[in-house]
């Protein structure tokens, strides 16, 4: 396995999933995977977080270790042996520093794109009430919002949330066609369930259909996970 490129802290991190089929995803799969399901259904996930203490290979991000970053994902696997190995691929990827995004590209080929972003966490007498993520200029800023009561629980392992945060690979199609992998180690994280949500904007300015208009519908679930401490590996080719 490949060293540690980059360490941080992932806290709030905010997760609208959508089914989708499956047909709309298949010409997005890296070569040397395929697509993840759970119990035959396919989703994709719009993801808002916050990077805290960034480092890059050791050395603190000066001006650039806390930011947000909003993600769209969706689920793949590998099978090495008898060993599967669950990740996920980035459709798009917004921070606000240019970069972190151009480090990111050059490091791994991924889809960053750099935009205007805020975020607003709400809590009430120590516990998390909301997570809010915004993305965009004045003129098609976009916003969702998830809420959320109680007290956070652990993930159970083979749940829905498992098998959505249950991610500790990466996958990223070339330039060439290739790919390349890296691992993403990180604790089992819990998270408020069932979470109220919203989402609003110019989606169709930052996402191609048919994503934008399924972001713009119903989603299957919503929660907030806590995060943790990271550390992203670098790259192996593998195809």
């Amino acid at each position: 396995m490949a060293g540690v490129f980059l360490t941080a802290e992932w806290r709030y991190l905010a997760l609208l999933n959508f089914e989708i089929d499956p047909s709309i995803l298949r010409p997005l799969v890296p070569r040397g995977t395929e697509l993840d399901d759970r119990e035959g259904r396919h989703f994709i996930s719009l993801v808002g977080f916050l990077f805290l203490d960034t480092r890059v290979l050791g050395v603190p991000a000066f001006l650039h270790r806390d930011f947000e970053e909003v993600n769209l994902r969706f689920y793949v696997r590998r099978r090495v042996g008898e060993q599967a190995r669950h990740g996920v691929v980035f459709i798009r990827e917004m921070v606000s520093l240019p970069l972190v995004a151009t480090v990111a590209r050059l490091t791994y080929n991924e889809p960053y794109r750099i935009v205007p972003m805020r975020h607003t966490i709400s809590e009430s007498g120590g516990d998390l009430r909301s997570a809010e993520y915004r993305f965009g200029a004045p003129h098609n800023e976009c916003r969702f919002a998830l809420r959320v009561d109680g007290e956070a629980h652990p993930i159970v392992t083979g749940s829905d949330e498992d098998f959505l945060t249950g991610r500790p690979w990466g996958y990223t199609r070339q330039r060439d066609g290739g790919t390349i992998e890296y691992h993403v180690q990180h604790p089992r994280w819990n998270s408020w369930s069932d979470a109220g949500c919203e989402i609003t904007g110019a989606l169709g300015d930052f996402y191609d259909e048919p994503f934008a208009s399924i972001l713009s519908g119903t989603p299957a679930s919503a929660f907030i996970a806590d995060g943790s401490a990271v550390a992203v590996h670098l790259p192996d080719r593998i195809a």
